[in-house]
């Protein structure tokens, strides 16, 4: 299997770049982010080989169609290395049952207490991996734009890290303070954090600027080091992604809740598009998918593309309670459109929105995109709603993000009578919102920082994930904020 660029239709079929080098190299020369060649097709004997495996091996299994050049027993060590204790002491990716045909796919396990973990934690693994089979001889330096989870994942997946070094950014007045604190508190010799002047979308336009800046870019190997990312546009980061759209397929197999073969949604907080993306990956491979909703906060440019063709993130920028969602530029978009709209077209919707901030997709395009997707957004007040309703009728803690997604699910359904079984994706714990949360639940202000957390914990009895006990309690080590015009320098400094 090789890797194209999503911008530039390959001239011979047999010069595409291997997984090993796309997973070092995180983005493609031209700007554009990596896709295979072909996108394996799996029937139902393959789900059928799932079912009796557990995380791990479901992970071996996925992770095999599309890494060539790596062998079994090194796929196998990855998984078994990040999806065992101490990262995850029990079942990676639940599925919980709220009532019939709705159920909870729990991405909250792992060490930083959001479904970032997910891929970071096998991410660095590959990434180790690869850059002897790619021929690199450099040390990587890892770059993250963050809107909250992803930098904390980044930094303890690859933290002290040999033949690393990550530096992570974030927009500073855009996290929570749990998501903050659980940065600028970082542990590790090879790490660095820094805050930016304002939005996420700043901070990934930053990052993908110095990718692109030859000047910055040779200064930066001159000390030894090549450049990587750790976001969703590496394609290392979003491959493993797509085995918990399959895993949880498998448990409502095995729990009886679906019979094999059955189709269901899934409906997915989405900011960056990296998540729902897999599903639609996990889809083109065969898993038995209807819908796939995204859901999004009052940053709804993705539900206004799914309804009118038209990308537009001209548009009021909005600070949410559920700030992983705060985005106008889902990059991941881009790897949707290079499916179904090809390279050539791709390449002018990009180039239309880096210079206009705007483009509209042919009619054709989004009647296959809507053949699978379906869109809706949530505000604050109605995500808050949703987690006092969740909570009162299942006794079930959601965050402001899986409430959002919740919400969503149940304005589709009223709107289509759509009764499929659905799944929503939940994506942190919500301890790690805990002053919005309970707000929600008991309808009172929240004490201030640290104090939220045991509120939440005594007001619901659900206790505070050990990740994130005391963590007001930790040593500050990067306080530092800066203007987005100064990311290169502050790179530049630490490296």
């Amino acid at each position: 299997m090789k890797y194209y660029s999503t911008r530039t239709a390959p001239d011979d079929p047999g010069e595409g770049r291997s997984a090993a080098e796309v997973i070092v190299s995180g983005i493609a020369e031209d700007g554009g982010l990596y896709m295979p060649d072909s996108i394996p097709r799996v029937g139902p004997d393959f789900i059928s080989s799932l079912l009796p495996l557990d995380y791990r091996g479901r992970s071996d299994k996925i992770l095999s169609l599309y890494l060539d050049g790596f062998e079994p027993d090194e796929i196998h060590r990855c998984g078994l290395d990040a999806y065992s204790a101490p990262s995850f002491p029990a079942s990676p990716a639940p599925t919980v049952k709220l009532e019939d045909g709705l159920h909870i796919l729990e991405l909250w396990h792992g060490p930083t207490c959001a479904f970032k973990d997910m891929a970071l934690q096998i991410m660095p693994k590959l990434l180790s991996l690869s850059i002897p089979k790619s021929g690199e001889k450099r040390d990587a330096l890892i770059l993250v734009a963050t809107s909250g989870d992803t930098g904390k994942a980044a930094l303890e997946g690859f933290r002290d890290v040999p033949g690393v070094r990550i530096s992570v950014f974030y927009p500073a007045d855009g996290v929570s303070r749990v998501q903050k604190a659980q940065m600028i508190t970082q542990k590790g010799g090879n790490v660095s954090v820094c805050g930016i002047r304002g939005n996420f979308d700043d901070a990934q336009s930053g990052v993908k600027r110095i990718f692109g800046d030859a000047e910055t870019v040779r200064r930066i190997a001159r000390k030894g080091y090549f450049l990587s990312s750790a976001n969703s546009i590496n394609w290392g980061r979003l491959l493993p992604q797509i085995t918990y759209y399959f895993s949880s397929y498998c448990d409502l197999v095995n729990s009886g809740e679906i019979t094999a073969g059955e189709m269901i949604n899934f409906c997915v907080p989405t900011g960056n598009f990296g998540d729902i993306f897999a599903g639609y990956m996990a889809t083109l491979m065969g898993l038995p998918v209807r819908r796939l909703i995204c859901a999004s906060n009052s940053n709804n440019v993705l539900t206004d593309f799914f309804a009118t063709g038209v990308y537009d993130r001209n548009r009021r920028f909005y600070t949410t309670a559920s700030p992983s969602m705060d985005i106008l530029i889902s990059s991941n978009l881009e790897r949707l459109l290079s499916v179904t709209a090809g390279y050539a077209k791709t390449a002018e919707y990009m180039a239309s929105l880096k210079e206009t901030g705007r483009y509209s997709v042919d009619e054709e395009v989004m009647n296959e995109i809507r053949d699978v997707f379906d869109a809706g957004y949530a505000s604050d007040g109605e995500s808050f709603e949703t987690i006092r309703r969740c909570f009162s009728d299942y006794s079930y803690l959601i965050d402001t993000h899986t409430a959002v997604a919740l919400s969503c699910i149940g304005k589709y359904r009223e709107r289509t009578g759509d009764k499929t079984t659905s799944v929503v994706l939940s994506t942190a714990s919500p301890f790690k919102f805990a002053g919005a949360v309970y707000t929600s639940v008991t309808g009172k202000d929240a004490p201030a920082g640290y104090a939220a957390l045991e509120a939440l914990e005594e007001a619901s009895s659900v206790p505070i994930p050990e990740p994130l006990r005391d963590i007001d309690k930790r040593e500050i080590r990067f306080p530092d904020e800066i203007d987005p015009a100064d990311m290169a320098d502050h790179i530049l400094r630490e490296i």
